[in-house]
């Protein structure tokens, strides 16, 4: 008799019932599209910023201060530590190496440059720079026959090569020069260099005029190896920088992990944390210091967590206007069917009982809606995140029960009013049309 009544009741309002559904469908398809979305954004956003260069500076503990006046470097090229090179496929055996997508190790040498002709004995006819040894696209072992491909072209995107140059190649004589450099010294690509170092002298070949924006616009950057030769600091390195794909610092990411309980430290080490992989990376490089790159750490966090309060505010707006909806209805439906409620009231039928058939309407709707709703929902993730972040959103299917129990919960709460005004009818004088 329960089913019937709400079956029946579906068949002599079917408009207001498919406004009723279309609502909690529309509500629901944009609730799924936007949680579907955030569950993703944060692991796409922080793949994409990835692509932007590097997060993490890894220097030596025992470091000295550098001295640098006009960015060019005066120390003496043996001041400070050096870590080995040898060291680095560590990097990708780490309990989060997947998330680790670029490093490039740095060596700079205070140098004197000039043209081929000049007398490298004599120091004064050479323009004092410095010269940056690095990684363009290298190859490490990892082991096991693995092998990674890193280098300033991951961790470095935005260094250009000028057109009509190119990068060095990393087992060969050649350097490239920044564009400020070239200008002053009137370099071109093809020249050929004296650069000195110390009692070291070598003579590489001009490949491509570099542009970064920054202080290497005005240096020399060469393969890793000429740096060591100049340095006399064989299969050494300064610093490194570091590419990982990072968990934005929530409160609880950013407590002191030194007063965590076994249980929290296990929790805070196992999440991609910045500052569990920077752990992870001083543990696997004895003797370095891991710290995130403050303005890149800090405003990738910032975004990814505006655009994530964004997308749940959207939800909750979608989810209480679906509610605002079949609250109406409901209530129109309550104040038509006045005489059906005092009759079933005069029959004996409690208020549980009659708020229990309107209650019944309503999850069926609140079902066939959200079921409804998920589909358009995948459907509508689905071309948000193509046309946003160029990839396919999956489709989640614990999102399906997600959506139901929403669904669920709007009817139930936009029905909560109208279903108490229904209870409180006195049967005598609506019957009598009062």
């Amino acid at each position: 008799m329960f089913l019937r009544i709400i079956t029946e009741s579906f068949t002599r309002t079917p408009r207001r019932k498919f406004l009723t559904g279309a609502a909690l469908a529309l509500g629901m398809a944009v609730a799924t599209a936007t949680l579907t979305v955030a569950l993703n954004v944060g692991d796409r956003l922080a793949a994409e910023f990835r692509s932007l260069g590097a997060n993490l500076l890894v220097t030596p503990k025992a470091d000295t201060l550098p001295l640098e006046v006009g960015g060019v470097d005066y120390r003496p090229v043996n001041a400070g530590a050096y870590l080995p090179a040898d060291d680095l496929p560590k990097l990708k055996q780490i309990f989060w190496r997947n998330n680790i997508k670029g490093f490039t190790p740095f060596l700079d040498v205070p140098v004197g440059a000039g043209h081929p002709y000049a007398v490298i004995l004599d120091r004064d006819a050479l323009t004092r720079t410095t010269l940056i040894g690095t990684w363009v696209n290298h190859r490490v072992e990892i082991g096991g026959g693995e092998t990674f491909d890193t280098g300033v072209s991951t961790t470095h995107p935005w260094w250009h090569i000028e057109n009509g140059g190119r990068w060095f190649d990393e087992g060969s004589k050649e350097v490239v020069v920044g564009v400020t450099l070239a200008r002053r010294m009137k370099i071109n690509i093809g020249d050929k260099l004296s650069i000195a170092a110390n009692e070291h002298s070598e003579y590489p070949q001009v490949t491509g005029i570099l542009t970064t924006g920054g202080p290497e616009d005005d240096s020399i950057v060469a393969p890793l190896f000429i740096a060591q030769l100049l340095a006399d600091e064989p299969g050494k390195f300064r610093h490194l920088t570091v590419s990982a794909v990072v968990k934005p610092d929530d409160a609880f990411g950013r407590r002191d992990r030194t007063k965590f309980t076994a249980e929290e430290y296990e929790r805070w080490y196992c999440s991609a944390y910045i500052g569990s992989i920077s752990l992870q990376i001083e543990q696997a490089l004895p003797g370095v210091e891991a710290r995130p790159i403050l303005q890149v750490a800090e405003g990738e966090g910032k975004i990814l967590g505006r655009i994530s309060v964004l997308l749940w505010v959207v939800t909750l707006a979608a989810l209480v206007a679906a509610g605002l909806a079949v609250g109406s209805t409901a209530a129109t439906s309550v104040i038509e069917r006045q005489k059906e409620v005092g009759l079933m009231k005069a029959l004996g039928a409690s208020n549980a009982l009659v708020g229990a058939f309107f209650l019944g309407e309503q999850l069926l709707l609140a079902v066939l809606g959200g079921g409804l709703g998920y589909v358009l929902g995948v459907l509508l993730a689905w071309w948000l995140s193509v046309s946003v972040f160029g990839v396919s959103a999956p489709a989640r299917m614990i999102m399906l029960p997600v959506t139901l129990g929403l669904a669920i919960a709007v009817a139930i709460a936009g029905s909560l009013l109208p279903l108490r005004r229904a209870s409180r009818f006195d049967p005598a004088p609506v019957l009598r049309g009062e």
